[in-house]
């Protein structure tokens, strides 16, 4: 049997939608959205009152978000989209931060708007996971975990946060030249991110629930991720 020109062009269409569909993000509707539903009530309510006396005194816009799943993404690929997606932070700052626990591939992220990179470095966003709040998931505390998270990424905005430095080993030269090497490319990186995500180049999506929503901020890639 023969396919018409069409009947081709559609078929093509179809796959191709199948092949880069764009992930399913949850409504934007607080400081908190807890789709993974692995959070107290008292606990998304102590996040809330947290960030929005953060958003009051400085503007910048901190989300919490728990997904159910990843849908086959890098965490650190949705992260961004997301952070897109909703437009958190203000667009003439991109001052906004997601803190993203993903329950069934058990990753957490924090992403950063490339407003804030130069205080909440992608350096300070690994030590916060690591020694902040993965600790506290690995036991099963995410109700402790998402609070100890959220207190630190305010204190490392802030610049008044004091990363917990591991006891230096035998191979204190060779990470030392790893460590200028990743400072390194993480500014180059972070340079080619600047250009190619401005505001100006790229438009964002909006999604709002209740009068709460994202202000436009951008997104480029910058923060952290890790597994418990």
């Amino acid at each position: 049997m023969k396919l018409s020109r069409t009947g081709i062009f559609l078929s093509l269409l179809f796959f191709s939608e199948i092949l880069f569909a764009a992930p399913k993000f949850p409504e934007l509707f607080g400081r908190v959205v807890d789709q993974a539903k692995v959070l107290s009530a008292s606990t998304r309510s102590q996040l809330k009152s947290m960030l929005k006396a953060h958003e009051k005194a400085s503007s910048n816009q901190i989300i919490v978000v728990t997904l159910k799943s990843l849908q086959g993404y890098d965490i650190s690929d949705l992260g961004y989209q997301l952070g897109r997606h909703w437009g958190i932070g203000q667009e003439e700052r991109n001052n906004g931060v997601l803190l993203i626990i993903a329950q069934e591939e058990r990753k957490v992220r924090i992403e950063v708007g490339y407003g804030l990179e130069g205080n909440l470095t992608d350096a300070l966003s690994h030590n916060i996971i690591q020694t902040q709040i993965l600790p506290k998931f690995r036991q099963g505390g995410y109700n402790s975990g998402a609070v100890a998270g959220v207190e630190a990424i305010i204190k490392a905005i802030d610049g008044t946060y004091e990363p917990i430095v591991r006891e230096e080993s035998p191979m204190g030269p060779l990470m030392m030249f790893l460590l200028i090497w990743v400072v390194f490319y993480l500014m180059t990186r972070h340079s080619e991110r600047v250009y190619n995500n401005h505001p100006g180049r790229y438009g964002s999506r909006r999604s709002r629930s209740g009068g709460f929503g994202g202000g436009g901020g951008g997104f480029g890639g910058g923060g952290a991720s890790g597994g418990w």
